[in-house]
């Protein structure tokens, strides 16, 4: 079953309604992230693409990563609950909801308007190239996972 596609404008509409619809007081269903640190560890996602705050694996690390995790993230195959995270994507501390919730916004419609073309065969952060179908699986299913865990 192929994931929805967050480069379309209506399913990127469609998950910012879902983003709009939490509050900072919304609550998890699972998992120790309150919403404001939920949205913080989503746009680590985007930072790897678009930012360069994060140290770039070396040759090693890539290769284990693309060996044993790489799958797990670009599959169609949704995350388990209480899944571990990398160390990048770990929030400790307090965030600024509706910082975090724009920059977040500001993330998902900068990647609809650049496009799945502009991500085609382009080399990521962790996992070498990827192709679009892999590039979407990685942003959707991140992003359906933890807006459903606060249950929106």
């Amino acid at each position: 079953m192929a994931l929805k596609n967050i480069f379309k404008q209506d399913e990127t509409d469609t998950i910012i309604n879902r983003i709009n619809a939490l509050s900072p007081n919304t609550s998890a269903k699972w998992g120790k992230m309150n919403a404001a640190q939920m949205l913080a560890h989503c746009s680590v996602t985007y930072e790897l693409v678009y930012e360069k705050k994060h140290p770039q694996p070396n040759f090693l690390m890539q290769a284990m990563l693309k060996l044993f995790l790489k799958k797990i993230v670009t599959s169609e195959i949704p995350y388990k609950k209480n899944i571990q995270t990398g160390p990048a994507f770990l929030m400790k501390g307090e965030k600024d909801f509706e910082v975090e919730k724009q920059r977040l916004i500001n993330y998902i419609l900068q990647t609809q308007q650049l496009g799945e073309a502009h991500f085609d065969k382009k080399n990521s952060h962790s996992f070498g190239v990827l192709n679009i179908e892999e590039w979407n699986n990685m942003f959707y299913k991140h992003l359906h996972h933890h807006l459903s865990q606060f249950g929106v």
